[in-house]
């Protein structure tokens, strides 16, 4: 059948890329002013419609990837570049989707070019007449007086934007856009190099560059998740390569998109000291990356004349509940147990979850430099437990791990289970950015039916490893 062949499902997955963006026209993330006629409210019948029309269009584009990925598992070559430009394509020039941080990112920018302290007071501090004022105003109210929680290197790419743009809505939002798309052009390329493990870099692209869930939030919604995974990815493989040093200022810059890549440094020093060997080896692992990356973020911080308030912010996002982070879900629901105020309980129970994820990277770390694990599976799984252990946790933050597994080991357990919560998470958030009941009970239906469907068909060729491996460590041994 001509549907469920690869080029069938290339032109599937592009219709439902273009339901998903003309829908978003209408029900999108739209901003409170400024969208030049163009990106406005026009009807609750039309605004209706349109999510109805990206609902259809996201469920279209995720049945077209998944078989598309069953298709590439079973040893079908095909063109997956040319797919990601097809499914790219009618997002380029969408409104915001599935997300308002866009309008943060840019009212940050305007802050630093107004002289504000961008770590010290949120986005409401722009005044009517300042630039960035209508990003300000679109800002979801979370985050309208929440300084930013993110470091220097990603402020002076939006400020770059704003200074260009004139803070205009629309083009300030298409100028995000292309850095998306250069954090999207570095995953392919970081990916690409690494190789993809069993299967070749054809699957690795499936589940890392064409997934909906980075289409929608990193290209659609603009997240700078994108650009934090493609800098830390691109430094990982420099490292693979013996070229370390460099590798480690690449993920020093994305520490200073977000914190979390610091994690890459602890793998790369793994790297390091199992390359050299012995004593001066294990030492030259555990120090010099992380002075070479520190050394990254003090210039970085520096020359962005930002200031470090960076460092006291990295928390404030943990401030805010999210429903699927499990240590926010399991603290609030003892302390309302326990007394009148859930909060103490709430925060040591997230605690208790950090240092489980903290314990949990130390172990892969360790299993790593023992020559049982893969560096780079190692650290991708770690960045999933890190994700899955947060007091904050949105749908696309499954995607630090989920790029830096599919680089190495798509085919494994590992990596069709977090296909299967792609596929699920793509539901959690609603095309205007709200997250409503109906997400999270469609998006548990698809995890259900993805963890039957894993079991019962495991990916082609994978069915003999596993039985090899009956009793052993389920995420296996790396490529």
């Amino acid at each position: 059948m001509w549907v469920l062949s690869a080029s069938g499902c290339r032109r599937l997955g592009a219709a439902g890329s273009l339901a998903v963006a003309v829908g978003g026209w209408a029900a999108g993330t739209l901003p409170v002013r400024g969208g030049w006629g163009l990106w406005e409210p026009r009807g609750s019948a039309v605004t209706l419609a349109g999510a109805l029309l990206a609902y259809l269009g996201l469920t279209v584009l995720v049945a077209a990837w998944w078989r598309y990925g069953v298709l590439l598992a079973r040893g079908v070559r095909d063109g997956v570049l040319t797919t990601l430009a097809w499914w790219t394509a009618p997002l380029l020039l969408a409104p915001p989707l599935y997300s308002k941080d866009v309008y943060s990112y840019i009212a940050q920018g305007a802050m630093v070019l107004e002289g504000h302290d961008v770590y010290g007071g949120g986005p409401s501090v722009l005044g009517p007449g300042d630039l960035g004022a209508d990003a300000a105003a679109s800002v979801g109210g979370h985050w309208t007086d929440t300084p930013a929680p993110y470091g220097p290197a990603f402020l002076v790419l939006a400020q770059l934007v704003v200074r260009l743009t004139g803070g205009e809505i629309v083009p300030a939002v298409l100028g995000m856009r292309l850095l998306a798309l250069g954090a999207l052009a570095l995953i392919v390329w970081a990916v690409r190099g690494l190789g993809g493990g069993r299967g070749g870099p054809d699957g690795a692209l499936w589940l890392a560059a064409l997934n909906p869930l980075l289409l929608i939030h990193v290209v659609g919604g603009m997240h700078n998740d994108g650009l934090m995974i493609g800098l830390m990815l691109a430094g990982v493989l420099l490292a693979v390569r013996g070229r370390w040093v460099l590798g480690c200022v690449l993920v020093g810059l994305a520490m200073m998109v977000k914190s979390p890549a610091a994690v890459a440094l602890l793998f790369i020093g793994v790297t390091v000291a199992r390359r050299d060997g012995g004593a001066r080896g294990l030492a030259k692992g555990l120090v010099l990356p992380g002075l070479v990356a520190g050394a990254v973020a003090a210039v970085a911080t520096v020359l962005a004349g930002t200031g470090f308030g960076w460092l006291r912010t990295q928390s404030v996002a943990g401030t805010i509940h999210t429903a699927l982070s499990v240590s926010s879900d399991l603290g609030l629901g003892l302390g309302l147990l326990l007394g009148d105020d859930p909060d103490p309980v709430k925060a040591a129970v997230q605690n208790l979850g950090l240092l489980a994820a903290v314990v949990l990277i130390l172990v892969l770390a360790w299993r790593a430099w023992r020559g049982a694990l893969d560096p780079v599976l190692g650290l991708g799984l770690s960045l999933v437990a890190l994700v899955a252990l947060s007091p904050m946790v949105q749908p696309w933050y499954l995607l630090w791990g989920t790029a830096v597994v599919a680089a190495v080991a798509w085919r494994e357990r590992a990596g069709q289970l977090l296909a299967v919560l792609s596929a699920a998470l793509v539901y959690e958030t609603a095309l205007d950015g709200r997250t409503p009941w109906y997400g999270f009970v469609v998006a548990g239906a698809v995890l259900l039916a993805g963890l039957v469907w894993m079991r019962r068909e495991p990916w082609p060729g994978g069915r003999e490893r596993a039985g090899a491996r009956e009793g052993a460590d389920p995420v296996g041994s790396g490529r």
